[in-house]
């Protein structure tokens, strides 16, 4: 009896889902959505590319050009929402407190360790995500919230401040929600790597021939 193989399943209306799980966060990202409030270099951030910002500036791993077309793009939208104005490319340090960032305390980002990591993962996973869905996005979102929760739970570090006090947008659960349907699962791929198991044949009864 031979085996049957596995069928696979036919592509559908899902199979494109970590796709757009991938534009709507990248949106989310490039386009500044507040998904949080926390204090980091630059003052009150309240999304990935701002806390990533401040702190690609201080240490200069970019050159300035490349972080302000990271800004430029939820400047441009905030800009255009709040008062209907459309932000200049040489002010746009200025709009997000950048100007003096170098001679900024570092103490607040070490402090917030988790948040700075994850929003790196969450602004790297946003634009790799559009080349190929991984699991950068759904990491980076990951962290931050745990470092949400450990100074907003946990009290770690120590706010005595209520105007600094850490908030979570509800945005923020689309954002978790659009990093865990980015990651692309391969069902072809799962399918073909489980092995076929063998079907055994039933042997024929011999007591005929035993007998005679």
């Amino acid at each position: 009896m031979a085996n049957t193989p596995t069928p696979i399943p036919a592509k559908g209306k899902w199979s494109n889902l970590s796709k757009h799980a991938c534009r709507l966060y990248f949106l989310l990202i490039i386009l500044q959505v507040p998904l949080f409030r926390v204090q980091c270099r630059s003052g009150m951030c309240t999304t990935p590319i701002q806390v990533t910002s401040s702190q690609l500036i201080s240490s200069d791993v970019f050159p300035l050009p490349v972080v302000k077309a990271l800004l430029y793009p939820g400047a441009f939208v905030n800009g255009l929402i709040s008062n209907m104005t459309v932000p200049r490319w040489d002010n746009l340090l200025s709009v997000y407190n950048l100007t003096g960032i170098k001679e900024a305390s570092a103490v607040t980002d070490l402090q917030r360790l988790e948040v700075l990591a994850g929003s790196y993962f969450c602004v790297a996973g946003s634009l790799i995500g559009l080349v190929k869905p991984g699991r950068m996005s759904m990491f980076g979102t990951l962290l931050v919230i745990w470092g949400l929760v450990k100074e907003g739970i946990l009290g770690k570090p120590v706010n005595t401040d209520p105007t600094k006090a850490v908030f979570v947008y509800p945005t923020m659960l689309l954002a978790l929600v659009c990093a865990f349907l980015s990651v692309k699962y391969d069902i072809k791929k799962v399918v073909r790597s489980t092995p076929a198991q063998p079907v055994a044949k039933p042997l024929k009864s011999s007591s005929k021939s035993k007998l005679k």
